[in-house]
């Protein structure tokens, strides 16, 4: 769909397109703690000028859902250690907050005996 489109759409009928899960936690209701967020993200988009950036708005809530109304934002999702800045796109619609910050550091293989002592380093016996 395009974004006006998007933003077109009654809540009901964004609800529908989306997955099960999505469908049942909305059809739930929301908490206070994601409408306070939504309204955070319409005041820093009301904030700015035209054809910039709105200004960072940080969150913990790794478990929002993303929806039309967030489109644009940057947004501050914290992932145990830091913020990571994630700016709002129309293909993340319906996912959550937390699957754009990665909460570990990936690891990556080298060497043996690199940055350990060198004692562990692999020595072929005679």
């Amino acid at each position: 769909m395009e974004i006006e489109e998007l933003l077109e759409l009654t809540s009901k009928n964004l609800i529908e397109a989306l997955g099960s899960r999505t469908r049942r936690r909305f059809s739930r209701g929301l908490q206070q703690k994601p409408i306070t967020l939504i309204q955070k993200l319409r005041r820093a988009k009301k904030m700015t000028k035209t054809n910039e950036k709105p200004p960072l708005v940080l969150t913990h809530l790794r478990n929002m859902i993303i929806v039309p109304e967030m489109i644009g934002n940057l947004i501050g999702v914290y992932n145990g250690k830091t913020f990571t800045q994630i700016e709002i796109k129309p293909e993340m619609i319906g996912h959550y907050l937390g699957e754009f910050s990665i909460t570990y550091k990936p690891i990556k293989h080298g060497r043996p005996g690199v940055g350990a002592s060198s004692s562990s380093k692999f020595v072929p016996l005679k």
